[in-house]
């Protein structure tokens, strides 16, 4: 059965009900519901909720992930940091509770718990119940930021949820007293939007080591980039030292980007015996940005004289300066909120990194030559044609010489190509297509001479981006494909030529989402069927130690909609998630239709993700 004048592979109708079939070849299709088609067209993907469709019980909510290397080891003590309840917190002060390490011994402890730890992990715990939407959240110490992380969707039953992470590389601030950790989650409460979220968040902190074999080559992970010759274990002890690069913490530590012209910035006066510097930079995107990979550009909206703000195209750039220069840029994953596109994917299995944001490393240490000069720089972040609103903030870790109370360093940048963009937009009225290239290559070198010797430093980056947009039926039926290819190096160099570190990450994560916008049977209501298909690879070599995770993620389904209330509607969800290194192996595979669970296997065998 074909929908009109659509190829019937646009949809797969084996998801879809008699009646809404029935639907499809409904004549009254263009003559009633136009001007609400148009409106919701050119708005989709969107923002739902989908608590008035209870099918089941307080259930708990979970993002496929890799376990932690922490998890093979016991625990020698915890600490329950911070608990609150997020109710009408929308601009209102962030919360904050005063922390403190554990102490040395306690009898909340087996084992000797004073640092240094082997790993620290945080777990974040949350529930809620009720009518509401998905909210954005994070947790800075000192304002420096732990954890980015969203809000699954509640029912009146209610729900529940926990994200574990690693955040052993900022034990330098775990360790001190005289700090607060902060959160900030912005919630509306009301006779409408009844749920509030009750957070608690724990520290678990570990004294042993997982054990490892020497470092190796898997053969399953070899190829002619990730060869590990010339390779030794470098431990990466954490920074000494982790500055943020925040806004002043009024309304949470991040920075608020409107557009492109908010540029934040921080002045930092780096220590002079410091020997390595990365920053990392965690972002979000919301309003109007967030399905920024889906925006048409300006003058599709002018020319159809449309009211929607999401314009500015389907390009974003994240970057970093140093005194207004460039030093790295990226393309972010587009991370799906559990609200987006169709809430009934997200139940309960949520989107790949809607519970742990990913941040983004930049290697600075090639700019000590500029930054060693006891004067303080200006650190900036921005959003490369970003529209309102992203979320930014940064933390700079500075691992220092400690035997040295100065070091000398140098810089030797390679020219700074401007960025390859090209765009294309061919539409008439509401159909049309849009197509965007784009690609940068940046290299930077820098010695320092410290007490461990002349080492020279080498930082480059590249990805390429692709993006296609198309309209068709009046700009009812909207198809997105996007692919992002990025990679990154950063490789240590003795003066005798010997390489001593080298860290390489190449990442592909594309994205495809097809929206369609019918009408619905009832009063003041649409039909959107929607497919949504994304992925995250990524090949990582560090230290000698080779990995690789495939996070597959394939939803269908559709929904019937009232304003952004979900009314019925069916989801299929499936997911692959693999990983390997030198530690072991794990997989699993997840199928979810309407919200049950129909297929969950787990397995350490490394022949499962091979």
């Amino acid at each position: 059965m074909k929908f009109p004048n659509l190829p019937a592979f646009y949809f797969d109708f084996e998801v879809l009900p008699h009646s809404t079939l029935a639907l499809l070849n409904s004549e009254m299709y263009g003559l009633l519901f136009l001007l609400l088609l148009f409106s919701t067209a050119t708005s989709s993907p969107d923002r739902f909720t989908s608590s008035s469709l209870l099918r089941h019980k307080s259930k708990e909510y979970f993002e496929l992930g890799r376990p932690l290397p922490s998890d093979l080891l016991p625990l020698s003590c915890s600490r329950h940091v911070l608990t609150h309840s997020f109710a009408n917190t929308i601009n209102g002060p962030p919360f904050s509770s005063p922390y403190s390490p554990p102490p040395p011994s306690s009898s909340d402890c087996s084992f000797d718990c004073s640092p240094p730890w082997s790993h620290v992990a945080l777990e974040f715990r949350a529930k809620c119940k009720g009518e509401q939407y998905d909210r954005i959240a994070a947790l800075w110490l000192g304002g420096v930021e732990l954890l980015r992380t969203s809000t699954a969707e509640p029912n009146k039953k209610g729900i529940f949820w926990k994200v574990r992470k690693d955040i052993t590389k900022y034990s330098s601030l775990l360790t001190r007293s005289d700090l607060n950790l902060t959160m900030m989650l912005e919630n509306v409460v009301n006779r409408v939007f009844t749920g509030v979220y009750h957070v608690e968040v724990e520290f678990l902190y570990y004294k042993q080591y997982v054990a490892v074999s020497e470092p190796r080559v898997s053969s399953i992970l070899v190829d002619q980039n990730l060869d590990g010759r010339n390779l030794r274990i470098v431990p990466e002890e954490p920074a000494d030292l982790i500055v943020p690069i925040t806004d002043d913490g009024d309304r949470g530590f991040w920075f608020r980007i409107e557009s492109e012209a908010d540029f934040p910035s921080r002045q930092i006066r780096i220590p002079r015996n410091t020997r390595r510097v990365v920053l990392e930079l965690y972002v979000s995107f919301h309003g109007d940005d967030e399905f920024w990979y889906s925006n048409p550009p300006n003058l599709y909206i002018t020319t159809n004289n449309l009211t929607t703000g999401r314009g500015n195209g389907a390009y974003r750039e994240v970057f970093v300066t140093v005194d207004g220069e460039l030093v790295g840029s990226e393309v972010p994953f587009p991370v799906v909120f559990t609200g987006g596109i169709n809430p009934l994917f997200w139940e309960p299995v949520v989107a790949i990194g809607a519970f742990n944001l990913p941040s983004y490393d930049f290697e600075l240490t090639p700019f000590l030559g500029k930054l060693l000069d006891k004067k303080p720089h200006s650190f900036g972040i921005g959003v490369s044609d970003g529209i309102s609103y992203w979320l930014l903030n940064a933390n700079l870790h500075i691992w220092l010489d400690h035997k040295s109370k100065t070091v000398h360093a140098k810089s030797s940048f390679f020219p700074l190509p401007a960025i390859q963009l090209k765009r294309n937009a061919q539409f008439k009225l509401l159909d049309g297509s849009f197509n965007i290239k784009a690609q940068r290559r940046t290299d930077f070198v820098g010695w320092v001479l410290s007490s461990s010797g002349n080492h020279t430093t080498m930082f480059s980056q590249k990805y390429k981006f692709t993006s296609s947009i198309s309209f068709a039926r009046n700009g009812t039926y909207k198809m997105v494909k996007q692919k992002v290819k990025a990679d990154k190096e950063v490789k240590v160099v003795r003066e005798d030529g010997v390489v001593v570190l080298r860290t390489r990450a190449k990442r592909r994560y594309p994205i495809d989402v097809i929206t369609a916008t019918l009408p619905g049977k009832k009063k003041n209501t649409y039909v959107l069927v929607t497919n949504v298909t994304h992925s995250m690879k990524e090949k990582s070599l560090h230290g000698g130690y080779l990995s690789r995770v495939n996070n597959f993620q394939d939803s269908r389904g559709w929904m019937e909609v009232r304003d952004h209330d979900v009314l019925s509607g069916t989801a299929d969800t499936q997911q692959s998630f693999g990983y390997r290194d030198e530690f072991g192996c794990y997989s699993r595979t997840i199928g979810v239709v309407d919200g049950s669970l129909t297929r969950d296997n787990s397995s350490f065998n490394c022949l499962s993700t091979a």
